[in-house]
Formats: structure tokens, sequence, C-alpha cells
């Protein structure tokens, strides 16, 4: 695996998703790549807090 340039679908910003992430994702079974970068995945994780 190599890292991978993704494009977050919230802000538009390119993140990189590493090999050690790949990696965390096909562990855990998650088959997806995530749409958000770290920003906003935090971002919306506070605001699901909140509700």
């Amino acid at each position: 695996m190599a890292d991978k340039n993704l494009t977050c679908k919230d802000c538009g910003s390119e993140f990189i998703f590493t090999e050690g992430e790949q990696a965390f994702y096909k562990e855990k079974g998650f088959e997806n790549e995530p749409q958000r970068c770290p920003e906003c995945r935090k971002l919306r994780k506070q605001q699901k807090k909140s509700i």
C-alpha cells in the first residue's frame, strides 16, 4: 500500500490517507476510504456530541 491523496467532501481540501491509516481501516473491516479530512471529521464529531 502507498499513501493516497484524497479530497475532503466538506471543505474540498486535499489530505493524505497514510499507509498506517489504510492498515487500521482494513483491520477494522472498513471498506470505504474516509470522505472527510481529519479537521472536518473532528468538527463533525463535536457537532454530533452537542445534539
